[in-house]
């Protein structure tokens, strides 16, 4: 089992920062790839960012320059450094965890991760 808890969500003003938090624990192999996905309201759940592979990251297009994934030595704990956010970026932000995989697949899929974080508000205002 692996438990994910999400913190460090609130409000913002366009072009401001914030700095999520996901502290994991559990069977560790588990986890091996962790990553950060949002949903807004009316539409559907999409991926973020993820760190996988032995330290690889990997952003959506819309992130991409703004927001950096990072996690502990001990991988305990998971950060998403948001910059430069924007109204659009509004949503509840989800950490989510999965085994390690290899070859062709998606780090963004939600399909390949497991375990799910209950969330954290991200509100940007303009």
């Amino acid at each position: 089992q692996v438990q994910l808890v999400e913190s460090s969500g609130g409000s913002v003003q366009a072009g401001g920062s914030l700095r999520l938090s996901c502290a994991a624990s559990g069977y560790i192999y588990s986890r091996d790839s962790m990553g950060w996905f949002r949903q807004a309201p009316g539409k559907e759940r999409e991926g973020v960012a993820a760190i996988h592979g032995g330290g690889r990251t990997s952003y959506a297009d819309s992130v991409k320059g703004r927001f950096t994934i990072s996690q502990d030595n001990a991988k305990t704990t998971l950060y998403l450094q948001m910059n430069s956010l924007k109204p659009e970026d509004t949503a509840m932000y989800y950490c989510a965890a999965g085994p390690r995989y290899y070859g062709d697949y998606d780090p963004l899929g939600q399909s390949y991760y497991n375990y799910w974080g209950q969330g954290t508000q991200v509100t940007v205002s303009s």
